[in-house]
C-alpha cells in the first residue's frame, strides 16, 4: 500500500484535471479525479485524502457544498478552493464556509505548490500545538469564554483565511494572533507584528514594502520590507485603525495581488503571507466614518474572532495572578508571592477596563510593595482607577451633600458602561441591569448627552 499522500481533484474541465494531475504527480501525491459533487462525495466516504482542490462551478452543484460538506464529514481534509480571476467574492464565500485556501484560474503553479505544501504542513486537528507552549503563548484560564476561544483558534490555525481579532485594549489579542500561527502550518516561518500607528506615515510604505538603495534620501541600502520579513508567515497587523487612507489602498493592492513593491522599485515582487490583524476600535464605525476603506475592511475580515474582555471571564483571575506572580518571581530572580485571601477577592470584584495587561501592571506594583511574601488588598492601588467605582465609598467622611454623591457615583458608572461599549445605550444599559427607558431617564436627569 503507498504511503505517498492522496489529493482529490474535483472538475469538471478534462484539461484542468490533467494540469493538476501532472502537477500535483511531480510533487510525489498520488491523485484520484471526480467531475462533480456527487462523485467527489462517494470518493471521499471510501477513503481518506490529505487535500482536496476542487472547482467552484461543477455540473451538479457548487464547490461550496463540497467545502461545507467537508467541513461537516471529513474535517480533517483540506480543502481549496479554485475560482475564476476576478471573483474575490467567491473567494471570500469559500474561506467562510471553511476552505484552507483558494487559487485562481489561470492556475500559476508557483502559486499552486504553495498552496498545497502549505496544506500538507497541516498538523493534525487536536495535535498539542508544542510550538505555541514552547513560546509560553498559551492563553490562561478554564471559564467558559476561554474555552471557546480555543477551539476557535484550533479551527482558524487550519485555514489561510485573512482573520480579524476584535477586543479592547489589553485583552491579548496579539497572544491570540501568536497563538493562530503556531499552530497552523506557518508555525516554522515568521511571526512579523506590527504597530499600524508607531509608524509614521512617511516611512510607511517603505516599511511595508521595503525601498531600494537611492530611492529617496538617507536610503543607503536595500531594504526589505515587513512583508517580505514575514514571507512564508504571518503578518500581524496591530491597530490596523491607524493606518492612514492612503497607505490602506496600497495595502489593499498588496493583499489582492499578492506582491509587493518597493519604494524605488520597477518590480513586483510575489510574497506569500497570511494577514492576521486587530485594533480596540469599533472598525465597522470607522467605515461608516470613512476613516476606513470599506473594500479594506471585507479584505481583512473574512472572519472576525471576539477576544472577551477580563471583566466576562472574572473566575480566571486568579488563575491569570498566579501565572503572573510566578513569571515575576522568575524573571527578577526572587521567592514567589501569593495573594491574601482579601486581596484575591478585591481583584475579583474590580472591572478591569484595560484587561490583562491592567491586571499585570498592578500586580507588578504589588508584588515590589508586599511584605512577607504575601499581596495584602492595601497593595493592591487601584483605588483611583475607573473599574474601581465603589472604591470611594471608604471616604464617607468627607460627603457633605448626600444627592450629590450619589449622583456622581451614579454618572461615573454610566459614563464608564458608555465608554466600555463604545457609548452604545442599549449596550450600556444592559451591562448595568437597567431597562432602556431607565437608562434614558438617567441620561437625561444626569445631563450626559
Amino acid at each position: 500500500m503507498s504511503s505517498r499522500k492522496t489529493a482529490l481533484i474535483v472538475d469538471d474541465e478534462p484539461d484542468i484535471r490533467e494540469l493538476l494531475e501532472i502537477t500535483l504527480g511531480r510533487m510525489k501525491l498520488d491523485t484520484r479525479s471526480a467531475r462533480n459533487v456527487k462523485e467527489a462525495r462517494e470518493m471521499l466516504a471510501r477513503e481518506h485524502f490529505d487535500l482536496c482542490l476542487t472547482d467552484m462551478r461543477l455540473p451538479d452543484g457548487t464547490g461550496l457544498d463540497l467545502v461545507q460538506h467537508i467541513q461537516k464529514q471529513h474535517p480533517q481534509t483540506p480543502v481549496a478552493m479554485i475560482t475564476a480571476y476576478g471573483s474575490l467574492d467567491t473567494a471570500i464565500a469559500a474561506l467562510k464556509a471553511g476552505a484552507f485556501d483558494y487559487v485562481t484560474k489561470p492556475v500559476e503553479l508557483p502559486r499552486l505548490r504553495e498552496l498545497v505544501n502549505s496544506a500538507l504542513s497541516l498538523p493534525a486537528p487536536g495535535a498539542p500545538a508544542a510550538a505555541a507552549v514552547e513560546a509560553g503563548q498559551q492563553l490562561i484560564g478554564e471559564s467558559a469564554p476561554m474555552k471557546v476561544l480555543r477551539k476557535q483558534i484550533v479551527k482558524l490555525a487550519r485555514s489561510q483565511a485573512p482573520v480579524y481579532i476584535s477586543g479592547e485594549s489589553g485583552s491579548g489579542k496579539e497572544r491570540v494572533a501568536r497563538l493562530m500561527h503556531a499552530q497552523g502550518p506557518r508555525a516554522e516561518r515568521p511571526f512579523v507584528p506590527v504597530n499600524c500607528g508607531a509608524i509614521p506615515s512617511e516611512l510607511m510604505e517603505s516599511e511595508f514594502f521595503g525601498h531600494k538603495k537611492g530611492s529617496f534620501t538617507g536610503a543607503s541600502e536595500d531594504k526589505l520590507g515587513l512583508f517580505q520579513a514575514a514571507s512564508g508567515g504571518t503578518l500581524f497587523l496591530d491597530e490596523v485603525a491607524d493606518l492612514p487612507l492612503s497607505m490602506q489602498v496600497k495595502l489593499l493592492r498588496a493583499i489582492q495581488e499578492k506582491a509587493v513593491r518597493p519604494v524605488g522599485g520597477q518590480q513586483e515582487i510575489a510574497v506569500d503571507v497570511r494577514i492576521l490583524s486587530a485594533t480596540h476600535k469599533d472598525l465597522a464605525a470607522e467605515v461608516s466614518a470613512n476613516h476606513f476603506r470599506q473594500d479594506l475592511y471585507y479584505r481583512l475580515n473574512v472572519i472576525e474572532l471576539k477576544v472577551p474582555p477580563l471583566r466576562e471571564r472574572r473566575e480566571d483571575v486568579p488563575m491569570l495572578a498566579e501565572h503572573i506572580l510566578n513569571r515575576l518571581g522568575q524573571d527578577l530572580d526572587l521567592p514567589l508571592v501569593s495573594l491574601s485571601k482579601e486581596a484575591q477577592d478585591k481583584l475579583q470584584n474590580y472591572r478591569f477596563p484595560g484587561n490583562v495587561r491592567e491586571l499585570e501592571n498592578l500586580l507588578e506594583r504589588a508584588f515590589t510593595l508586599c511584605e512577607d511574601d504575601i499581596i495584602e488588598a492595601r497593595d493592591l492601588h487601584f483605588a483611583d482607577a475607573p473599574g474601581a467605582i465603589s472604591e470611594g465609598m471608604e471616604n464617607l467622611g468627607q460627603v457633605d451633600n448626600l444627592e450629590d454623591y450619589l449622583e456622581d457615583i451614579e454618572r461615573r458608572a454610566i459614563m464608564q458602561a458608555l465608554e466600555e461599549t463604545r457609548w452604545n445605550r442599549t449596550a450600556a444599559a444592559q451591562r448595568l441591569g437597567l431597562t432602556f427607558r431607565s437608562m434614558r431617564y438617567r441620561l437625561k436627569k444626569l445631563g450626559i448627552d
